[in-house]
């Protein structure tokens, strides 16, 4: 694991001994005193801490100095009011940008007792020139996630605006492939975190996630469509010991214990949290009803803080997670035992210290590695058309530091991150279906599969066969039906990269800055350097309660690390056009993007928020995967440029007597231009610069709402409502194409001919192309297809998905008992995520699925 390359970084942190620090990049806290009219301490008052429109609600007791803190805030505006008998409640309000505490001395008057918070329009507005949205612990756990073996992925998914969902926990965030940053507690992780390529952080961690969807601040590069700002739980502050312990049962095999637990005092604490998950539906499945899904991850998370004096704080996050899962078989492949495997851990120390009270100094060094395998079946003849093998692994290295200091109407930040990844990839791929790539076909259409013919120049020798126009030369030495053998790889490389930033946030009257700069430098299988300017501007109305924004950034994009060994190999064109002969590598290179930003944001009293932005996004040189059929192994391309523009609205109901809604909108045109470089098979080195289509990302609309309410913090009810128009399908271009599907292809999209409908033992081979319909894709009318223009795509989908449940059944103090049940996709839906995509492969959304659970929080 060359642990001696990192041991000088990790060395370079107390925290490395066991124990750490709660201020990191992310999050800060609110102190301050409870003084009566006279200036005089109010001991045992009662704070309140609030976001409205997150959900955070938290409450500390004050001390006998009448002092209280909050920590672990993530940035944001926040209400802090304070209630004691014989007094009026004492307000005031918070902005946490910074990992400094943030100061609300609060002053009590005589007077009757508030029975509740008062909201103020200034409440719910977020005034920052940073286009972000907020989802508190509070609010998420009373979420109905469509993914429970992706969970942070459906909540980012469910939760903000201008996102496509995808199966297997994939999501496209602003019109681009999985081009995010998840940021744990500080800690930038851009490797791709869906349940086929690692182990994403449980929900069973996170305390609030902060999702920036507008313009990413200069601390940020890399994948910045979106950052996903999470925020671990922290055992700060349990002086009894707090926690839960649940088990949930539900449709298809589900299984899911987990455990959480959380103790400490003011300057000492721990957090723990482990669970499992186990499901008959592990993966999303190419049939409607999965075949040979079975999978099971585990997770254990450890958070440990310590604050040694009043000026540092060291903080120590470790995780380990493993999941297996066998990979779904389609009905043309009854005895596929393909199955895959992924272990992974984090090392993450931080230490903060505050320098004064205007200044701080963090750094954070971290070690983290998946390690991904992939198993063909015992006898490889069984996978069908291709058996495939992996054995990856992506180790990242890095630190990172940075220096804050507040200083009037600024906040500067200036920083420098290094990143070091270690790559290893072993890959196998062999054809065992003799018709999947056969030289010659016969008069009727049909493959031969003699396996003594194997070039196209046997097809007219003493026989009526003609070419097959769909063989693939660079395929033959490969094709195990025919006399050929494995084809196998196996490389690894190191990849450096260095980064140094400058932020300056200014806030003036009703105006913020958002100023910055980054350089990154890549250093990998190729190399390049960019300066990146960074821009965001706000101004409050406050007569009208509107924020005006406006944004502009450059942007340093890298390829992706998951299988770009094996994809930079190939050459122009992929296994598929090499015919044999010795290719040139291509590897991938680093881009360069150009985003521009322009929304508002509105509060209507403090009832409704209207959060609004429009984008636009050009980039030289864009990413996307390519997969290997229907299966899990996915390989980075790359194409010459992309034009991307879309809208993002976000109109959000605070919690007002239980009551809370929101609904995230999202409109996206992806249109991506040739050539294509990467991937191993599909790669279309004809495709040139001046043609345009659209990536199976464009979606022209979606909307994902949510209603909750909850009666006196007891019983409670959600429910969502999705609706999705569809994704690009680029396979079912017209009907001719369509009835060239195979049986199961067609009986996949029930593929009908007037009133007769496709079967896997009667498939349509004949109809007119008016009669032909799929109530699964809409396929283009004879003559009407258009790559950019019209594309086939999914169909439109509409589902539901709702949870009901009651808090402390019981109605006791120190043990509660949770109860509740949760229903995805409530009117059994049929619908794809998408068919046969190069990008995708075919996959069903899910049937309806039930879950219960019962929790026992202390």
């Amino acid at each position: 694991m060359r642990m001696g390359r990192f041991a000088f970084m990790l060395a370079l942190s107390p925290a490395v001994a066991g124990v750490s620090l709660v201020a990191q990049s992310n999050t800060g806290s609110v102190t301050g005193t409870v003084a009566d009219p006279s200036g005089a301490a109010v001991p045992n008052a009662t704070v309140t801490i609030t976001n409205p429109v997150s959900g955070l609600r938290r409450t500390a007791t004050s001390d006998g100095a009448g002092h209280y803190t909050f920590s672990n805030l993530p940035y944001n505006r926040y209400h802090v009011e304070a209630a004691a008998a014989g007094f009026a409640a004492g307000t005031g309000d918070a902005q946490v940008r910074t990992g400094s505490p943030t100061t609300v001395d609060l002053k009590m008057v005589i007077g009757a007792a508030s029975q509740e918070i008062t909201v103020e329009a200034e409440d719910v507005l977020n005034t920052s020139a940073q286009q972000a949205n907020t989802i508190d612990r509070d609010l998420f756990t009373k979420l109905p996630l469509v993914s429970t073996s992706s969970p942070l992925s459906s909540l980012v998914t469910l939760s903000t605006p201008g996102i496509a969902s995808d199966s297997n926990g994939l999501f496209h965030p602003l019109g681009e492939h999985a081009d995010t940053t998840f940021a744990i507690d500080g800690q930038p992780i851009s490797d791709q975190q869906s349940r086929v390529f690692g182990n994403q952080p449980s929900p069973n961690i996170i305390q609030s996630v902060n999702v920036i969807n507008g313009i990413a601040p200069a601390e940020y590069g890399d994948k910045t469509s979106l950052v996903v700002e999470t925020t671990t739980r922290s055992g700060l502050g349990q002086l009894k010991p707090t926690g839960t312990v649940s088990m949930g049962y539900g449709s298809f095999g589900t299984f899911s214990p987990s455990l959480a637990f959380g103790v400490g005092g003011a300057k000492v604490g721990d957090f723990v949290s482990v669970d499992g998950f186990r499901s008959g539906r592990y993966l999303d499945s190419p049939e409607l009803h999965p075949i040979h899904d079975i999978g099971n991850n585990q997770n254990i998370f450890n958070r440990a803080d310590w604050h040694p004096t009043d000026k540092d704080a060291l903080q120590l996050n470790t995780t380990f997670s493993r999941s297996w899962f066998q990979q779904p078989n389609q009905y043309d492949q009854p005895t596929q035992d393909q199955r895959g495997k992924i272990i992974s851990f984090n090392i993450a120390p931080s230490w903060t210290h505050t320098i004064n009270a205007t200044s701080l100094f963090s750094m954070s060094p971290y070690l983290r590695q998946d390690n991904f395998h992939y198993y063909p079946s015992h006898d490889i003849l069984d996978d069908s058309p291709v058996t495939l093998s992996q054995s990856r692994r992506l180790q990242n290295a890095g630190f990172k530091a940075d220096y804050t200091m507040t200083k009037g109407i600024q906040t500067i930040k200036v920083g420098a991150t290094i990143y070091h990844t270690f790559l290893s990839e072993g890959f196998g791929l062999g054809v065992t279906n003799a018709t999947f790539n056969a030289p010659c076909n016969d008069a009727n259409g049909n493959a031969v599969t003699d396996p003594t013919i194997r070039t196209q120049a046997q097809c007219g020798v003493g026989n009526n066969y003609v070419a097959n126009d769909g063989y693939s030369a660079g395929l033959a030495s490969y094709d195990l039906t025919r006399g050929g053998s494995l084809y196998t790889f196996k490389g690894r490389t190191d990849i450096k990269q260095e980064a140094f930033y400058v932020e300056d946030n200014i806030t003036w009257h009703n105006l913020n800055l958002q100023l910055g700069g980054r350089v990154d430098n890549y250093n990998g299988l190729s190399r390049r350097s960019l300066v990146q300017p960074r821009l965001g501007v706000s101004y409050h109305l406050a007569s009208t309660g509107t924020v005006f924004r406006l944004g502009y950034g450059k942007f340093f994009l890298t390829p992706y690390n998951e299988n770009l060994l094996v994809s930079s190999s190939t050459g122009i064109g992929g296994l598929e056009s090499t015919a044999g002969d010795a290719v040139a590598a291509v590897p991938l290179k680093p881009a360069a993007r150009n985003q521009y930003n322009a929304g508002f944001e509105q509060a209507f009293s403090h009832f409704v928020v209207v959060n609004a932005e429009y984008f636009w996004k050009y980039t030289d040189r864009d990413f996307d995967f390519d997969t290997v059929l229907n299966s899990p192994l996915a390989f980075p391309i790359q194409w010459a440029k992309s034009k991307i523009d879309g809208l993002g609205v976000k109109v959000s109901i605070p919690n007002y007597h239980g009551f809370s809604a929101y609904s995230a909108i999202g409109h996206t045109r992806s249109r991506f231009f040739g050539p294509e470089v990467g991937g191993v098979l599909s790669n279309d080195p004809s495709i040139n610069t001046s043609t345009v289509f659209r990536i199976d990302h464009d979606q022209a609309f979606q909307q994902s709402s949510n209603f909750q309410y909850q009666f006196k913090h007891g019983p409670y009810a959600g429910l969502t409502w999705r609706y999705e128009s569809g994704m690009v399908a680029g396979a079912a271009t017209d009907a001719a194409t369509v009835l060239g599907f195979t049986p199961d292809q067609q009986a996949q999209i029930q593929l009908q001919c007037g009133n007769v409908k496709a079967t896997l033992a009667a498939p349509i081979t004949s109809c007119s192309a008016n009669q032909l319909y799929s109530p699964l894709i809409k396929i283009p009318a004879p003559g009407t297809e258009n790559d950019d223009r019209n594309p086939p795509r999914v169909a439109p989908r509409t589902l539901f998905d709702a949870q009901l449940g009651w808090d402390n059944v019981l109605h006791k103090d120190r043990y509660k008992t949770n109860v509740s049940i949760t229903g995805s996709n409530l009117t059994n839906k049929v619908a794809l995520y998408n068919f046969l995509s190069t990008f995708s492969g075919t996959h069903f959304v899910s049937p309806r699925t039930v879950t219960g659970q019962i929790a026992l929080t202390f």
